[in-house]
Order: structure tokens, then C-alpha cells, then sequence
């Protein structure tokens, strides 16, 4: 006779402004057994979310001070493994769709059936949750790292030497300049590329959260840890570790860092027992750790252990000759993502892109392109459709954005009725939260407000 399947609970917390509805949704969860916790609204549910990681969150998209879908993507950034489900009204089901592009787990539609329903559901979740801790990481992006620019030669020569040894690699450069592209591009062509690449970002979780993430912890290390969890260095046993924006790491977790680098061991938070590792550690940062030693503020010792191959990957700026190409590249991943034809690059378009500076590099090209896609009715990515970010040094964000976005008006004379469509698309996407309006737009939030009088918005 089959033997029924173990119950596996979690920690869970429900957020929703409806009282009624989140203790009935809670107390329908407790009997399987899970520790749950409630917030009345969406600021509360991240505060509570920072403070103690959860296994499931669910949500309710439309909730006071934060809603639903901005928790959703701030969550699935700094937390990527919480899995999510969201709560939605008939209305709002398309809404509760393009949250779970984002990576929710699924969504469940008010009212809501059954407790049965709402406990199969958080099963479900709880299973792909549990397989995360053991699975390997997803596959590196198809963004290719140089397409021939001479200042990138010595890039790809360096990292395909290193990638046969064990050494740890230090990879610096500014901000989207494709620093996790090349750590993965050398864990797949390493020894290692069969076994694990597992990454964290030091800079999105908290000091608490980041040494549980890290090391794990054992059954009653803290309030809420009812289980054994192994860390992501654990689980990188036998593959490569990248530590993304090392530079932020506070003093105390720097310290047991250099522990595990230097002894190849370490124990698990409320644990006595060593665990030892086999890892090859790449880190990365956006920061002058040298003058961060002078300062005080970086160990070191730590610096040497992370340091003995040091990367500069050069800015976009340096770079011209990757632009064009790098765009053609990723139009053709933003237009399988979205479902559509790949539209055609304008040679002005291209032009105008070889000539800007890209202070956010590749990551700053993509936010350009795709927003210039949602702009384009055709085929064709023009001049018109570039909206770029006012830089700091640009003229204030209200002329700037304008003269950005108006530059053709008189040209195509239908400019202005697409950019009203498109704040007014958006605004529903985020159920009229107008921050993370203008987050999502590329624009500031005073522009945002002047262009919502402008187009008599409400």
C-alpha cells in the first residue's frame, strides 16, 4: 500500500486590505498545519517580508499604501526564490495574468471557492518552492558579451584563460555593463559547467536575510525557522558561487565570507556541524574597492582573497562599435518575449544610438528599446520612439523628458495620442499606483504628474 505524501509547511503571509477575507484565507492555511502571518496592506506585507523571509506570500493586487503588483516586483527582485500567488478580482484577471509573466506562481480569483482550493494551491507552491533549494539555476541570458569592439579583445581573452583554472575572479565595471553575462560565460566554459552556477546580490537583502541566504540555517535558529535550509553556498557545492555587488556586504558578514574562502568550510546559522565546500568564487562590483580598503569600510584581507584575477569590463562608451549589434540582439529577445515580429532597427535609430553614452549601459539599452517597442505601432523602431532617462548632468527632468518625446510631434503628428495610450496603459498595469507608473515609464514622478494634467488623466 502507497504511503501518502509527507505535508510539506511553510511560513506564509497573506496581505489584503478585506479583514474578513484574510482571516478567512488564514485560517484556512492553518490547517494544514503552516505558520501564517497577515498585513493589512501592501507596505506592511514588505516590511514584514524584510524582516523574515517567507515561503508563500499571496497578495491581493489592489491594496492601500503599496499595491499588489509594485509588492510583486520588488518581492521578485530582492526575493527570488518566495514564491507568489496573487489575489484578483473577475475584473482584474488580465492584470493577475501579466503578474505572473513577472514569475508569480498563479493567482486565485475572488471570491475565492473553497479552503480546499486555497490549500491545494499553496501545496503546489510550497512543492516548487521546495525544489528551488535543490535546483540548479536558471540558464544565462542570451545577451551575447561583445560583438567585436576592440576595448572588449582583452575581456574575453582574460575570462577564457581564467575559466580553466580555479582562480577567483574579481569582475569591476559600472552598472549594467554585463558583469553577470561574464561571470556565467565563465562557469560554462569552466571545468565546472555540469555542476551548479548560483548567484546572489548582496545589495537587494537585508544583513539578516543575506547571512540566512548564504549559510542556511538549522530548526529553531530564529523565530520562523521550523525547518532545516541549506544556503546557496551549499547548494553551490561543486559549481561556481558569484557574489553580485560584493561592495555592499557590512563588516560583520565580510568577516565570516573570509572565513569560508579561506578555510572552505563553514556552519550553518544555529548550527554547530562544518559543512565543507568545493567553489569557485567570482564576485563583482560596481565600486572602487581599493579605496573602499583606504577608507576603512572593506576588509583588506577579504580584498586579496577576491582579487587574485581581477576583470574590468569597459562601459558602453568605450564600446561603440558593440551598440548597434547588441541592440539587434536584444529587440530579438524583447520581441519573442512579447510574442511579436522583431521590428527593424532605423539606420537614424542606430545612429542615435552609437552616439548617446548609456550612463546605465546594457541595462539602460534594453529599458531604451523596450520602451521604444511599446511606442512603435509598425514594424520599424524609429528616432521618435527613443525615450530615454534625463541624466543628472542633462537639463531638468521636464524638458528633457519633453523634448525627448516631442521631438517629432510635427513629423508623425500622432506622437503625443500614443504617449497619452501609453501612460494610461501602464497606469492600469500598476492599478494606478503613479510611482510605480513612472518607475516602469523611465520618468520621473513630477513629469509623470505634468503629463497627467497635460492629457486631462485622472
Amino acid at each position: 500500500m502507497t504511503q501518502p505524501k509527507e505535508k510539506i509547511r511553510g511560513r506564509i503571509l497573506v496581505a489584503d486590505d478585506e479583514e474578513g477575507l484574510r482571516t478567512f484565507l488564514a485560517e484556512s492555511l492553518e490547517r494544514d498545519g503552516h505558520e501564517i502571518e497577515q498585513a493589512e496592506d501592501g507596505a506592511a506585507a514588505l516590511a514584514a517580508a524584510r524582516e523574515e523571509p517567507f515561503d508563500v506570500i499571496l497578495t491581493d493586487l489592489k491594496m492601500p499604501k503599496l499595491d499588489g503588483m509594485s509588492l510583486v516586483r520588488t518581492l521578485r527582485t530582492e526575493q527570488p526564490n518566495v514564491e507568489l500567488i496573487v489575489l484578483t478580482a473577475f475584473g482584474d484577471v488580465g492584470t493577475a495574468v501579466e503578474a505572473m509573466k513577472l514569475g508569480v506562481f498563479d493567482y486565485l480569483q475572488k471570491p475565492v471557492a473553497s479552503p480546499s482550493a486555497v490549500r491545494e494551491l499553496v501545496r503546489s507552491a510550497l512543492a516548487r518552492r521546495a525544489q528551488l533549494d535543490v535546483a540548479p539555476s536558471p540558464p544565462a541570458p542570451e545577451s551575447t558579451l561583445t560583438f567585436g569592439a576592440p576595448s572588449m579583445v582583452p575581456v574575453v581573452a582574460a575570462l577564457q584563460k581564467v575559466a580553466k583554472s580555479g582562480a577567483t575572479v574579481l569582475l569591476q565595471g559600472e552598472s549594467g555593463t554585463g558583469k553577470e553575462v561574464a561571470a556565467r560565460t565563465l562557469h560554462e566554459t569552466s571545468p565546472r559547467a555540469d555542476k551548479p552556477f548560483v548567484a546572489i546580490n548582496c545589495a537587494v537583502l537585508t544583513e539578516s536575510l543575506l547571512e540566512s541566504e548564504l549559510f542556511g540555517h538549522e530548526k529553531g535558529a530564529f523565530t520562523g525557522a521550523h525547518a532545516q535550509r541549506r544556503g546557496r553556498i551549499e547548494l553551490a557545492d561543486g559549481g561556481t558561487f558569484f557574489l553580485d555587488e560584493v561592495g555592499e556586504l557590512k563588516p560583520s558578514l565580510q568577516a565570516k565570507l573570509l572565513r569560508v574562502l579561506e578555510e572552505r568550510n563553514f556552519e550553518r546559522l544555529g548550527g554547530s556541524q562544518l559543512i565543507e565546500v568545493d567553489v569557485r568564487w567570482v564576485a563583482a562590483t560596481h565600486r572602487d574597492l581599493r579605496q573602499m580598503v583606504r577608507e576603512g569600510t572593506f576588509r583588506e584581507d577579504l580584498y586579496h582573497r577576491l582579487a587574485v584575477f581581477p576583470i574590468r569590463l569597459p562601459p558602453l562608451r568605450e564600446r561603440r562599435e558593440d551598440i548597434v549589434p547588441l541592440a539587434e540582439a536584444l529587440i530579438g529577445e524583447l520581441a519573442r518575449a512579447a510574442g511579436r515580429k522583431k521590428p527593424v532597427l532605423d539606420p537614424q535609430l542606430a545612429t542615435r544610438l552609437r552616439e548617446e553614452n548609456w550612463p546605465g549601459n546594457v541595462r539602460e539599452l534594453r529599458n531604451a528599446l523596450e520602451r521604444a517597442m511599446i511606442l512603435s505601432d509598425g514594424d520599424v523602431l524609429r528616432p521618435e520612439h527613443l525615450w530615454l532617462e534625463p541624466s543628472e548632468t542633462s537639463e531638468p527632468v521636464e524638458s528633457a523628458s519633453k523634448a525627448t518625446l516631442n521631438t517629432t510631434n510635427t513629423a508623425t503628428g500622432s506622437l503625443a495620442d500614443l504617449e497619452k495610450q501609453t501612460i494610461e496603459q501602464t497606469l492600469r498595469e500598476v492599478s494606478g499606483n503613479r510611482k510605480a507608473a513612472a518607475t516602469k515609464l523611465g520618468i520621473g514622478l513630477r513629469t509623470l504628474y505634468d503629463k497627467l494634467k497635460k492629457y486631462g488623466i485622472r
